[in-house]
């Protein structure tokens, strides 16, 4: 059933038009294999086995080569189309889900960066992760909206624009956030788009003049109970992840960061597909995909986590005492730095 779901979120991928050169794999069939692969959790040589049985199924025109689904994911154009499809699978559920919470969780590689530590005078090294940031509903653990970042991206600012795109589609009463996302700016964005925030406050949190955050503190300081006793749904986010990760890997294979950004939005969207058949078997709801027009297939990808970003004023401090530039460390170690 999670191939047959994803043939029809794939059937209204076109394909770019080509004037020259060997026949490329159709986008849509490039599309179905990647999110496939990751699907089942094995290599590309032992996924084709997986991919020739889709063909004899008549899901695929042909099986294509393995390096052919990595090159799929290597696409930048395959971003915007995961995650248009991620939101599509999640519409079938907006009659059910009105209560959300948002999260952020990391996928580990096998890319290690370096670096020299001028303080201790050493060679470090850390494994680089990319990051989810998804908002789900709290029944059913379905992810309404996805953004992948790097690593070292704030949780804060993205709050914003994951939940104008899950309003786009669902009516959201409540949405849950740990401390993490506790601020004026998206208690305001919150109560703008009609819902109640449940964001937990830090211990330095104050009142403020009337509005938007003063009645949540209020609320807070008044019935600390009832507040998390409905802040507890932001357990369901953590669940979903514990899904995704359980199921396809906490890990992605590819070692590209745009390759790595299209694997994890290959992991969430397979997620959404298993919660589809579970609440067809439960619920009886029938996926049906691509109502409203296939729009949000063509529109450009602008990566949430680039906009409204602080502009950093350059550092004009002096260099504390004692410690040498990190020029004169690295030429005092030829051997670490050539």
């Amino acid at each position: 059933m999670v191939a047959d779901l994803l043939r029809d979120l794939c059937s209204a991928i076109d394909s770019p038009k080509q004037t020259r050169g060997r026949p490329r794999v159709p986008l849509a069939d490039a599309t179905f294999c990647a999110v496939m692969k990751v699907y089942g959790g094995t290599s590309g040589r032992r996924a084709i086995t997986d991919l020739r049985d889709y063909e004899a199924r008549g899901l695929i025109d042909r099986a294509p080569h393995y390096n052919s689904v990595f090159n799929a994911l290597e696409n930048p154009l395959l971003t915007p189309i995961l995650r248009a499809m991620v939101e599509e699978s999640a519409r079938p559920l907006r009659e059910i889900e009105t209560e959300f919470a948002v999260d952020a969780t990391g996928f580990s590689s096998s890319v290690h960066r370096r670096w020299y530590d001028a303080k201790y005078g050493r060679m470090q090294s850390t494994t680089e992760y990319v990051k989810a940031h998804a908002m789900v509903g709290v029944r059913t653990n379905v992810v309404t909206s996805v953004e992948v970042t790097p690593g070292n991206i704030n949780d804060y600012p993205l709050l914003a624009p994951l939940l104008k795109s899950t309003t786009a589609r669902f009516n959201v009463t409540k949405l849950s956030a740990d401390k993490g996302y506790s601020g004026r700016s998206n208690v305001e964005a919150i109560s703008a788009a009609g819902a109640v925030p449940l964001i937990a406050f830090k211990s330095n949190a104050k009142a403020d003049a009337p509005g938007p955050w003063r009645e949540s503190f209020d609320s807070f300081r008044n019935d600390p109970d009832a507040f998390y006793n409905a802040y507890h749904q932001r357990s369901n986010v953590e669940t979903t992840f514990s899904m995704i990760k359980a199921k396809f890997g906490g890990f992605v294979r590819s070692k590209g960061p745009q390759a790595q950004r299209n694997e994890v939005l290959c992991k969430v969207l397979a997620h959404n597909l298993c919660v589809l058949v579970q609440v067809f078997f439960e619920l009886g709801v029938e996926p049906r995909f691509w109502e409203n027009g296939t729009s949000a297939l063509g529109e450009p990808y602008v990566p949430m986590w680039t906009q409204n970003l602080p502009e950093r004023s350059p550092w004009t401090g002096s260099r504390k005492r004692g410690r040498r530039p990190c020029h004169k460390q690295a030429q005092s170690q030829p051997e670490l730095f050539g």
